[in-house]
C-alpha cells in the first residue's frame, strides 16, 4: 500500500492502560470499560501496550490476551495502534504482523535497546525497522523517547521515511520536542505523514506550532486534549492556548507526579474501573498524591469523573 493510497491517522490517540484486579491478574471486563470510556471521551483512536500501558510487566500470553480482547471489543469503532517494541527484529516483526492480522491500524516501535547500556548503532537500527516493515503493510510509528536511552537523528529518521515503505509516523517526545519535529517536517516533506506529540501533551502547544498532527497521551481525559486540538486545527490558536493555559495544571500533574498511574486513578474515581492497580514492584501512589490530582481534575469536570457514575 502506498503512502498516497492509505488513511492519514490524526488527532487525539492516548494511551490506554492495563487494567488489572486488586490481585494484579488482568481484568479483561474492566479494560472494555477503559476503552469504552475512552472512545466516549472523543478519541480519534487508541493506543495499546505502550509503556503507559505497563507493557513490561506483561507475559507474552497477556500481551497477546489485552491486544486480542481490546481489538475484538473495538470492532473498528476506532484505529487502535499496537505497541510491538522489542529488542529482536524477529520477535517484533511477529508482533507487529500478528497484531496486523488481528486488526491493527498501526505499530508503535521504539529502536532496539535493553537495559541501561545494550544498544546498536544507526544502520543496525536501520535495519531492524525495514525488517518489521517487511513483514506487514500497515504503517509503523517510530516511538522516540527517552526510556530507550537511543538518539536519533533528524537524518536517521529522514532517510528510514524515505526508504522504508511502511515507516511515516513519529511520536517525538526527547527534550526540545518542537524543534526536532520542525526539523524533521523541513527535511523529511511528505515522507513524513504523522508528526506527533507525546509526553502526556505537556509540551502540545509548542509541537502544535511545529507542525505536529497527532497527539498520543495519557488515557484519563482525552476530551480535555480534543478541547485544545480542535480549535487549533481549526484554524483559532487562541482558543486553543487558552484551554492548554486551562487544562495544563492536569497535564503537568500526570506528567511530573502520577505517571501512567494517572488515567487509572481518575478512572476509578469516576467508576470506570473497580481498581487503580499497579503491578509489582512499581509502588502505589501516595493518598495525598491522588487527591491533589483528583481536585485538580474536578475543577475540570472531564468526562472519565462522571463516565461510571
Amino acid at each position: 500500500m502506498t503512502a498516497s493510497s492509505r488513511e492519514l491517522y490524526k488527532g487525539v490517540f492516548p494511551v490506554a492502560p492495563t487494567i488489572f484486579d486488586a490481585d494484579g491478574r488482568l481484568d479483561l471486563d474492566g479494560q472494555k470499560r477503559a476503552i469504552d470510556f475512552m472512545i466516549d471521551a472523543g478519541s480519534h483512536g487508541i493506543c495499546i501496550l505502550a509503556n503507559f500501558s505497563e507493557q513490561f510487566v506483561l507475559t507474552d500470553d497477556e500481551r497477546d490476551l489485552v491486544m486480542t480482547t481490546v481489538l475484538e471489543h473495538v470492532a473498528g469503532r476506532v484505529p487502535i495502534i499496537v505497541t510491538t517494541t522489542h529488542f529482536s527484529t524477529f520477535v517484533c516483526a511477529e508482533r507487529s504482523r500478528r497484531a496486523q492480522d488481528k486488526g491493527a491500524a498501526m505499530v508503535m516501535v521504539m529502536p532496539p535497546y535493553h537495559g541501561a547500556t545494550f544498544r546498536v548503532p544507526d544502520t543496525s537500527i536501520y535495519e531492524f525497522y525495514r525488517g518489521v516493515s517487511d513483514a506487514i503493510s500497515i504503517p509503523i510509528m517510530v516511538q522516540d523517547a527517552p526510556v530507550a536511552g537511543t538518539p536519533l537523528s533528524v537524518p536517521l529518521l529522514v532517510r528510514m521515511a524515505k526508504e522504508i515503505e511502511n515507516l511515516a509516523y513519529f511520536k517525538v517526545e526527547v527534550p526540545r520536542a518542537a524543534d526536532k519535529l520542525r526539523a524533521l517536517i523541513e527535511a523529511g516533506g511528505a515522507a513524513i505523514e504523522g508528526p506527533w506529540d507525546g509526553e502526556e501533551a505537556i509540551t502540545l502547544m509548542a509541537d502544535l506550532d511545529a507542525g505536529a498532527t497527532g497527539a498520543m497521551t495519557g488515557g484519563g481525559y482525552p476530551d480535555g486534549i480534543r478541547k485544545i486540538i480542535d480549535p487549533y486545527f481549526a484554524g483559532d490558536r487562541d482558543a486553543a492556548a487558552a484551554a492548554y493555559e486551562r487544562w495544563l495544571p492536569l497535564i503537568n500533574y500526570e506528567n511530573r507526579q502520577c505517571g501512567l498511574a494517572t488515567c487509572k486513578i481518575l478512572m476509578k474515581e469516576g467508576g470506570v474501573i473497580r481498581h487503580d492497580t499497579l503491578r509489582s514492584p512499581q509502588p502505589a501512589i501516595h493518598p495525598a498524591t491522588q487527591k491533589g490530582l483528583i481536585d485538580i481534575a474536578r475543577r475540570l469536570d472531564p468526562v472519565v469523573l462522571r463516565w461510571g457514575r
